[in-house]
């Protein structure tokens, strides 16, 4: 019994070809816990799809993914001095945001991050000609811009891009290569055209693993059924049932990653009411479970156990039968299955 990843790899890896085809020369990336689907089956994919770099997030994950892929491999945490030092094969490549971390890097192969509108990290206009000097001392593989994935303020990603584009080119820097995110396929292609002597090449992981929604499937399986009667208490905290109905103990705990939700960023009143409505139920031990069973997500009975959820399903709804599997609506990159099951 267990919470299962359901993959209808046929079409997932259409998806993939599609993408593929729209971003030339993709680099792949697999960070995190692999976007649901584990660091080892994105290796296998991106090998199987031709790539000839993978982007991870970590020294530590490319201290792991160097036994799973056998091309380069692009960490994209910025290196840092003082940093722990992992062993990592010449194939990897380091990111740097600062001039002080290029002089850090000697002989190393480098991707250079400039600062874009994320003001996360990168290399300042102000710094561009002291990298003249530290560049000389690393093999240097190209820029990087990573761009935010909302523009409220209108600006277009091409011309930020276009403009450290220019920027760079007045500093008398290298521009063989230029790696990008969050662009679309038309944006790239307009700044391919517009500068035909560089290489950009689109860092893609969402996109490319999660983009067809109806491709996977989480669902966990019924361990158990139990009918209880209004006022039976029940659990760890022995609470009172507020109803007749049944308690359906299903695979699926916060080792799992259920009853875990990243904060989300909310836009427009009827998103901000309803957040406001789900924290209210929340102060009453009123939280919606991602179980779903006869069309509807059902409640927590109480908070998630560590392998397993009890939901509670009302009295005038059938239960379940110990063995079957209710379909949880899970983010995958913050859920960790069982098992996967291709189809």
């Amino acid at each position: 019994m267990a919470l299962t990843l359901y993959v209808d790899t046929a079409r997932w890896r259409a998806h993939q070809q599609l993408v593929i085809q729209q971003f030339p020369g993709i680099v792949p990336v697999c960070k995190g816990n692999g976007y649901g689907f584990g660091h080892e089956r994105l290796a296998e994919e991106a090998a199987r799809i031709g790539a000839d770099i993978l982007a991870v997030g970590t020294t530590y994950e490319a201290a792991r993914m160097k036994d799973f892929f056998s091309g380069d491999l692009l960490v994209l945490t910025p290196f840092r001095r003082g940093e722990e030092p992992v062993p990592l094969p010449d194939r990897v490549i380091r990111s740097v945001s600062s001039v002080d971390g290029v002089y850090g890097l000697v002989n190393a192969r480098v991707v250079i991050e400039v600062m874009s509108s994320m003001k996360r990290h990168g290399v300042a206009e102000e710094d561009l000609p002291k990298l003249h000097a530290a560049i000389e001392n690393v093999r240097l593989e190209g820029f990087a811009i990573h761009l935010p994935l909302d523009r409220t303020d209108g600006l277009d990603a091409v011309e930020e891009v276009i403009a450290w584009m220019d920027r760079l080119r007045a500093a008398r820097l290298p521009l063989h290569t230029m790696f990008v995110s969050h662009l679309k396929s038309d944006e790239l292609a307009r700044l391919q055209q517009q500068f035909p002597q560089t290489r950009f090449r689109a860092r893609i992981g969402t996109r490319l693993w999660l983009g067809d929604h109806d491709a996977t499937q989480y669902r966990g399986s019924v361990l158990d059924v139990t009918r209880v009667a209004k006022g039976d208490r029940f659990g760890y905290r022995q609470q009172k049932a507020a109803s007749d109905g049944h308690l359906v103990v299903v695979a699926g705990g916060t080792s799992h990653g259920v009853g875990l939700e990243a904060p989300k960023a909310l836009h427009g009143v009827m998103p901000r009411a309803k957040g406001v409505a789900r924290a209210g139920l929340a102060t009453v031990n009123r939280n919606l479970s991602p179980f779903v069973w006869a069309g509807k997500q059902r409640w927590f009975a109480e908070p998630p156990h560590m392998q397993v959820s009890i939901l509670f399903v009302p009295g005038d709804v059938a239960p379940p039968q110990v063995g079957d599997e209710l379909v949880a609506h899970l983010r995958h990159t913050t859920t960790q299955f069982d098992r996967l099951v291709d189809r």
